[in-house]
């Protein structure tokens, strides 16, 4: 059958500053979408990763649904009006638009979205960050579908050997989407020089060459270039495909033991390791570090299994231990050269407007030899 899975994220108020939502904000979200589901989604899922609270369903209306975005922003809605009346901080932070114009796109809210033919068995894994952008995806992804020192299925898989299509979008347009697409292995240099920068360039999809199939989609929305200020860090979400033709949920869940750095952190301008966490986790040292949650499912005829937390495992808490040594070493650096963000992406405008205050009071100090005449 033609299945649409549609994660829709967005932060509306937390407990604590920048931590979590309460447990009648996240009540409040589920319980609207519970009433209103029937007859328009099929199943659906709620958490939470820090204060951002996520929305997945699975129904048949396609990509871009009126009435499914209408359904998860009128429930952030309701969940704003929740976090009002208990005086959470950041009440309706993401909900940067007064009214729904048909599309939850470039209003706030983190969006990513496929349309697909569910497999008999259809495994697929929900990704939700916090406190970083979406390139924080952009390493993991590059490992998992184009290196087959992390991804063996590259080199053992015939489907998977003809490896996969990235598309990949210049988030720093604001006039429009501007993408470019690359295949792996053959653009496998040129798509490396762009995932570099993460900043600037988003892995937004990536489809199999085999099948022409649909494996990840990214929320790609940058909060900056909507506002046009700081209003908190993209947090974004991301769903991708497993098993078959596509790598193994292994294969994808390899990368984050590196805890790689991402931008964000504190005031979501620094660079900090991203960790790996339980689902349901909420935010600590340094504003984060900036976490990554995932909830692996099955989908049969539309209908979700019961979730795996796949960082749960033991396993994740070497990882876990590492990536705060890591974190605590880089915070050591303070504002320091590489520990904070460079001043194109310093997401608060204070340093910018002290030093177009300091520059004013630069001089030119006249040459030895011209004063040595005087």
């Amino acid at each position: 059958m033609k299945l649409t899975l549609t994660v829709i994220k967005a932060d509306i108020g937390s407990v604590g500053g920048h931590v979590a939502p309460s447990l009648h904000l996240l009540e409040t979200v589920k319980t609207y979408i519970g009433k209103r589901a029937p007859g328009l989604v099929l199943d659906h899922y709620i958490s939470h990763t820090g204060d951002d609270i996520a929305i997945l369903m699975t129904h048949t209306l396609g990509e871009n649904d009126a009435q499914i975005h209408q359904l998860a922003w009128d429930a952030f809605r309701a969940g704003t009006d929740a976090a009002r009346q208990e005086g959470l901080y950041g009440a309706g932070q993401d909900l940067l638009k007064d009214s729904f114009s048909g599309n939850v796109k470039g209003m706030g809210p983190a969006v990513a979205e496929m349309e697909i033919d569910e497999r008999t068995s259809e495994p697929f894994l929900f990704f939700a960050a916090d406190k970083t952008d979406p390139g924080a995806f952009n390493l993991p992804l590059y490992l998992a579908f184009a290196d087959p020192m992390n991804t063996p299925g590259l080199i053992l898989s015939p489907k998977m050997s003809l490896g996969y299509r990235f598309v990949i979008m210049d988030v720093s347009n604001t006039a429009g989407d501007r993408i470019i697409e690359l295949n792996a292995p053959d653009d496998l240099y040129d798509i490396a020089a762009l995932l570099r920068d993460p900043e600037r360039f988003v892995v937004e999809s990536i489809w199999s060459r085999a099948t022409g199939e649909q494996a990840v989609a990214v929320a790609t929305s940058r909060l900056h270039n909507i506002a046009g200020k700081y209003t908190g860090k993209d947090d974004p979400v991301m769903l991708v495909r497993v098993q078959m033709n596509f790598p193994a949920t292994g294969e994808i869940l390899a990368p984050y033991a590196i805890g790689h750095f991402v931008g964000g952190g504190m005031r979501g301008s620094h660079q900090v390791p991203i960790m790996p966490v339980a689902l349901n986790t909420g935010i600590s040292y340094f504003d984060g570090p900036p976490i990554v949650s995932c909830a692996g499912f099955c989908s049969h005829n539309g209908h979700l299994t019961e979730p795996v937390d796949n960082f749960a495992h033991p396993f994740w808490d070497r990882v876990r231990s590492h990536v705060a040594d890591k974190a605590i070493e880089i915070r050591r650096q303070g504002f320091s050269g590489a520990a904070m963000l460079p001043m194109n992406e310093l997401e608060y405008t204070g340093i910018a407007e002290k030093l177009a205050g300091l520059d004013k009071l630069f001089r030119i100090r006249e040459a030895k030899a011209e004063l040595q005449k005087v």
